[in-house]
Order: C-alpha cells, then sequence, then structure tokens
C-alpha cells in the first residue's frame, strides 16, 4: 500500500504543479476528501500522508511563482493565524514529553495540515471567480462521496475500512470501527471517524448552496447538490453530523429572514439563563440531554466541560503536555475523550491555546462582517452569509466535536477564503477611493501680480 500512496502522491503533486493554480487547489480539496488519511507513506520515523505532499509542492509552487507572490496582500487574519502557529508550535517544544525530535515531527505535520492549507489558499484564491471554481470542483466530488456514504449506512459495507490494517497508526484489531445505530451503519468512507464524514458535507452545504447565485444550470445543481450533501452528512449516523448539518440549514434557511437572526440571537441567550435558573443546573448540561437526535454520549460531552472548569488549575498555564489529562475514569472511559476543540486547544496547549483559537474565530468574522456591510453585491452579500453560517455551525459543533485528520486543512481553507475575500474586497474599495481623489476636479489657484 506504501507503493500505491507514493504513487498517488506523486501524480497528485505533478497535477499541482501543471494544473492552474485554482485547478491545482481544487485537486488539493478533492485528494482530502477522497484519500484516507490514515494512509501514509513512511520514510524513517516520519509519516506523510497523500495531502501534505500535496500541499506542499503547492506551496512551494505558489512561493516560486512571482505573479502568485505579487498578488498576495498581508491581511489582519493572517497576522492571528501566524501568531496562532506560533503559540501551537512554540508551547510544545518545552511541554511535550516526547524527545525533541518527535516534537518536531509533530508540529511540522500540524503546520502542514493548517498553516500550509491557510497559505495556499490565500496565495490561490485573488477573486471570486477562482473561488467558485473551487467550489464547483469540491462539490462534483463530493456527490459520489455522499452516495458512497448513504451505502454504507444502509449495506453496512466499508470499502476503506479493511485498508487501516495499511496505516502507522491503527492495528489489526481495528479494522472493523462501525457500530449500527438503529439498525444502520456509521459511515465513515475515507474518514478516521464518522463524525468527521458528516463534518465533511456539513462543512461544505453552505458553499454549495451558495453556487444558486450563479444562474444557468448551476442555479438547479446547487439545490440538487445541496441535498445530496445533506443526505451524506446524515449518513455518519452521529449526532455531531446531524447537529452540524441541521444548523447549517437554520442559519442558510435565515438568509431570507435576517431581521429575525438578532432576535432569535438575544432569545437563545434568554433561554440559556432561563434554563440555568429553572433547572438548577448549567444550561449546556440540559442541551445536551433533551437535544440528542442520535443516542449519543451527550452526558459526556457536558461532564467533559465540566471537568475543565474543575480542574482549571492544572492546565491552564501550558496544558498537560501532550499527555492524557486523566479525566477518562469520570467519564466512563479508560482513556479521556476530548471532543471539544475548545478544551482540546486548552489540554494541550494552556490558556494560550483557547485565546488564540478564539482570537481566530472572532477575527475570521469581523472580516465577514466588514465585507456585508460594506458592500452592495448581492452575490457577495449572499457568499458572506454562507461563510458565516458555516463559523458560526463550526464553533456550535466545536462544543461536542473536535477536529482532526482532513478536516484540519478543510478548515484552514475556510479561513484561507474568509481571508482572501476580505483583501479583494479592501483592495476594491482602496481603489475606487484612489479614482474618486485623483477624477475630483481640484480648484485652480490663480496667480496675480501686486500692483
Amino acid at each position: 500500500m506504501q507503493a500505491v500512496t507514493l504513487g498517488l502522491a506523486v501524480l497528485i503533486s505533478i497535477l499541482a504543479m501543471v494544473l492552474r493554480p485554482k485547478y491545482a487547489l481544487a485537486v488539493y480539496i478533492i485528494s482530502l476528501l477522497w484519500y484516507p488519511d490514515f494512509l501514509a507513506m513512511s520514510i524513517g520515523t516520519i509519516d506523510i500522508p497523500v495531502s501534505r505532499a500535496v500541499v506542499f509542492v503547492l506551496l512551494l509552487r505558489c512561493l516560486l511563482n512571482h505573479h502568485i507572490r505579487s498578488q498576495f496582500i498581508w491581511s489582519r487574519l493572517d497576522t492571528v493565524i501566524a501568531l496562532s502557529m506560533v503559540v501551537y508550535f512554540v508551547i510544545p517544544l518545552f511541554t511535550f514529553s516526547l524527545p525533541l525530535s518527535e516534537v518536531l515531527e509533530n508540529r511540522g505535520g500540524f503546520l502542514m495540515d493548517t498553516w500550509f492549507a491557510y497559505l495556499v489558499t490565500r496565495f490561490i484564491i485573488t477573486d471570486r471567480a477562482k473561488l467558485i471554481t473551487v467550489i464547483k470542483c469540491a462539490s462534483i466530488a463530493l456527490v459520489p462521496l455522499a452516495i458512497l456514504g448513504v451505502i454504507e449506512c444502509i449495506t453496512h459495507w466499508q470499502p476503506f475500512a479493511p485498508l487501516r490494517r495499511f496505516s502507522p497508526w491503527y492495528h489489526e484489531g481495528q479494522i472493523i470501527v462501525s457500530r449500527s445505530r438503529f439498525g444502520l451503519a456509521r459511515a465513515l468512507g475515507p474518514f478516521s471517524h464518522a463524525i468527521l464524514f458528516g463534518c465533511c458535507f456539513a462543512m461544505f452545504l453552505p458553499l454549495i448552496y451558495y453556487l444558486r447565485n450563479e444562474g444557468g444550470r448551476w442555479r438547479f445543481w446547487a439545490y440538487v447538490i445541496s441535498a445530496i450533501a445533506f443526505f451524506g452528512a446524515l449518513s455518519c449516523m452521529s449526532s455531531g453530523g446531524w447537529i452540524m448539518a441541521s444548523t447549517v440549514v437554520f442559519c442558510l434557511a435565515l438568509e431570507k429572514h435576517k431581521i429575525w437572526a438578532k432576535r432569535l440571537l438575544v432569545l437563545f441567550l434568554l433561554l440559556c439563563i432561563f434554563t440555568s435558573i429553572a433547572s438548577n443546573r448549567p444550561f449546556y448540561h440540559v442541551i445536551v440531554t433533551r437535544l440528542n437526535p442520535v443516542a449519543g454520549a451527550g452526558w459526556h460531552r457536558a461532564k467533559l466541560i465540566d471537568l475543565a472548569i474543575e480542574r482549571f488549575d492544572e492546565w491552564w498555564f501550558a496544558g498537560y503536555g501532550g499527555k492524557d489529562p486523566g479525566w477518562g475514569p469520570f467519564l466512563g472511559m479508560a482513556h479521556t475523550d476530548l471532543t471539544n476543540e475548545f478544551i482540546l486547544a486548552g489540554v494541550r496547549y494552556g490558556i494560550l491555546g483557547v485565546i488564540a483559537l478564539c482570537v481566530v474565530l472572532v477575527t475570521a468574522f469581523r472580516n465577514v462582517l466588514y465585507i456585508y456591510r460594506r458592500t452592495k453585491d448581492p452575490r457577495l452579500r449572499s457568499l458572506c452569509w454562507s461563510l458565516g453560517s458555516l463559523l458560526l455551525t463550526t464553533i456550535i459543533t466545536w462544543m461536542s466535536v473536535s477536529f482532526f485528520g482532513q478536516m484540519m486543512p478543510l478548515i484552514y481553507f475556510v479561513y484561507g477564503v474568509i481571508g482572501s475575500c476580505f483583501c479583494v474586497e479592501s483592495m476594491k474599495r482602496l481603489r475606487l477611493k484612489r479614482m474618486l481623489i485623483h477624477s475630483t476636479p481640484r480648484p485652480v489657484l490663480s496667480s496675480y501680480r501686486k500692483e
């Protein structure tokens, strides 16, 4: 299997070098969607998945191409994400109990999955047309993947599961990984976990639905592919994927009723306060108990938040040094399943990790709001609504799910799209301002002689 992985890595890397940049980025996204992240090329102690090899080649191409580099404009989101990378890279160097060489390998892979994915997106997406091309290619690639998910869900056949025996991280006994719910299997596809498989479709759903603004045939196909992606998300049979998909649909439905968005947010906050007072317990305990569509371990998510609050003094400074925090016995499991992205950041990097994650999200939201408030283009406003819905949904999902594997490059691809859209709109306004300055007639000062 190593030879197959190496061959595909070489082939896709060649495509990333010779295709036009927007199609090269689309090939990278499709490789993330379709080739399992748990299959890697082992070079000594280093395991390199196909996606990391491709993103390295693609970033190298961007850096060596003067035309691509000249279109790059640094933004505040770039600064914030770069600083977050410093936190995520430097803290483990001093806190992780592994040998320094292993820590560097681990952090190098993390940077390739996050920072590299963000940079190639920022370099390549320089206008709306390029973004539309990438979304169209990704949406087409998602259709057979969603169909495969439905087939897995109904038939319990998992074509990618046997490939786990070739992974450096799984053992023979871990080949069968899916459990049934309501007589249906939890579809996995090429992902490491069913939840991630469902969240993948939910993440792309706002971008696919946005294609309805393109008109023509794509207006029709946007609705069709959106429906297919929604069923693909449901095929995971996991509360994480279901909640993310349903929240996305709800946010997208509000686009035509924007006046209700702020009112519903205020109502939700008031309900949380009322629920906490009436039930005499934190509101998230009530939410995970009552709003659990597929009867998952919601109590475990709530208990995890309680433990993070109760043991704040243990992890706030620098986390647990890459070790298990030892909360498993309180959760009824042998190890601590950190199904919360914010708590995971705290456990790994301390309070600076949580702050870095939150600042990136706030900055991304500010960029989306900036574009939405300053543009009159209905298509661009619709794109902002889709990106804002995606960010809000991701934050809600992160309260019960932590991303890893293919989902990490995909979320940083979304950050890159937001950063590029912000820079494009900022440059448009700057050019318009300069044009107005140069076109405004200046008062003519007539010269005169003093007599």
